[in-house]
């Protein structure tokens, strides 16, 4: 009942046991190394949901004007970016503002409608979720 199994081909194995269990170790070690910075969370990125039409680079850059980009970083219920300090139920109202104002490229339509802004602190990442309505939206018709 017992499996035969070579001395060379059980080295192998514990090797590479052995391999695995010292990677998995390594990435937990420096995974909790560095969750949090000196200077509080950095921002890690924006997620954008829900966008049909207005392209998410745009949207994205609107939420980074507003401070929400890399090298900003979060410290309590603070925003700090490279020029000011924001406090951070500001910066939300901020970025749900900057996103509602995202427009079609190369037009002054803006068709979204609502938008939600939540913050993860502990990861640092922004998802913006948008609602677009084009049912509303004024498009100036010029006759010729």
């Amino acid at each position: 009942m017992f499996i035969k199994v070579r001395r060379d081909t059980l080295i192998i194995l514990m090797l590479a046991f052995i391999l695995i269990v010292s990677g998995r170790l390594m990435a937990y070690m420096s995974y909790a190394s560095s969750t949090e910075t000196e200077q509080g969370i950095p921002i890690a990125g924006v997620i954008v949901k829900g966008n049909d039409i207005v392209p998410t680079d745009s949207i994205k850059t609107n939420i980074a004007n507003v401070g929400f980009r890399s090298g900003s970083y979060i410290k309590g219920d603070t925003l700090i970016t490279s020029k000011r300090k924001v406090p951070l139920n500001e910066a939300l109202e901020n970025a749900k503002q900057a996103a509602m104002l995202s427009t079609l490229p190369g037009t002054t339509i803006t068709p979204i409608k609502a938008v939600s802004v939540k913050l993860d602190k502990k990861t640092g990442i922004l998802t913006v979720t948008v609602i677009e309505d084009f049912s509303t939206v004024q498009v100036n018709q010029t006759s010729s």
